[in-house]
């Protein structure tokens, strides 16, 4: 009987500390920087790409606020 409680308490403290680690935010997003800068190091073009992308998006929506007018 202890036995079955023993081993439903530890699973229960291992769920626990799971679902404490996902909630985690600070941790978590070191985690994601990490991956980030492995996956940068690894192969930087698409990360390059990406960044123009974004920066011509931006540049263009800014454009088109400034020259369309609210006439």
């Amino acid at each position: 009987m202890t036995d079955s409680i023993d081993t439903t308490r530890a699973q229960l403290e291992s769920t626990l500390d799971a679902i404490e680690d996902k909630l985690n935010v600070p941790k978590q997003v070191g985690r994601l920087r990490a991956r980030a800068m492995n996956s940068y190091r690894s192969n930087p073009i698409p990360w390059i790409v990406g960044a123009t992308a974004a920066v011509i998006a931006v540049g263009g929506i800014v454009a088109w606020a400034i020259l369309s007018g609210d006439d």
